[in-house]
């Protein structure tokens, strides 16, 4: 559900709002290491552990009441030591209003799972697994949900290659799916990318107009 336009008024009464919810978590609320405006957005940057307390408050605060999900992304940085930005993007229905929440960690330190909170973070933590490997910790499916059961890495990593010499496809006589080696189908052909019909003067089909033109052409000499 998208937010509805507010006229100007309302809209800076909005912005009002929530800079004082980014002045009350940057100066009260413990392990957010910074909270502000970002594109008319709230974006508050926190820790791992204080995930669960901080999005537990922003559902069932009366001042906050963000009741739904609507996002949530990775972003790799891999010359961090912490990597991966975990992106979780909600929306208050009842105040009009959204908010950014950013964490971050590495490959191998779970983050608590929000699924409790939002039944659909389900479904966005496993795509988060999925394509960059971060690991939610209470996730009550914590399986792929966009690659085959045997693929290996995560495909959005900054280091995962664009090119290898290994497929993987879906048999269907053994009924799983299978890693092997790439196989082309047709030999290698050598192509000179000149079109067909350079130097021709008379394409198939236009003989007879070609005709004419000729003794037009010898008519006029």
């Amino acid at each position: 559900m998208a937010e509805v336009s507010l006229p100007a008024p309302q809209q800076a009464r909005l912005q009002g709002r929530l800079g004082a919810l980014a002045f009350s978590f940057a100066t009260s609320w413990p392990g957010i290491s910074s909270a502000g405006l970002e594109g008319g957005e709230l974006v508050v940057r926190t820790t791992r552990d204080q995930l669960l307390p901080l999005m537990t408050f922003l559902r069932d605060a009366p001042h906050c009441r963000f009741e739904q999900m609507m996002d949530l992304c990775g972003v790799d940085y891999p010359s961090r030591a912490e990597r991966f930005d975990v992106v979780y993007n909600l929306l208050s229905v009842t105040h009009n209003q959204r908010i950014r929440v950013i964490i971050t960690t590495d490959a191998a330190t779970p983050v608590a799972s929000v699924a409790g909170l939002w039944p659909s973070a389900c479904w966005w933590e496993r795509e988060c697994y999925d394509l960059f490997g971060v690991q939610f910790s209470g996730n009550p499916d914590m399986r792929r949900i966009l690659t085959d059961d045997g693929f290996e890495d995560f495909p959005l990593r900054k280091d995962f290659p664009l090119t290898g010499y290994e497929e993987v496809r879906y048999d269907v006589e053994r009924r799983e799916v299978v890693k092997e080696p790439v196989s082309l189908v047709q030999d290698f052909r050598n192509f000179d990318f000149v079109s067909p019909w350079e130097g021709m003067l008379t394409l198939p089909g236009d003989e007879k107009a070609h005709e004419v033109r000729q003794h037009i052409k010898r008519s006029r000499g």
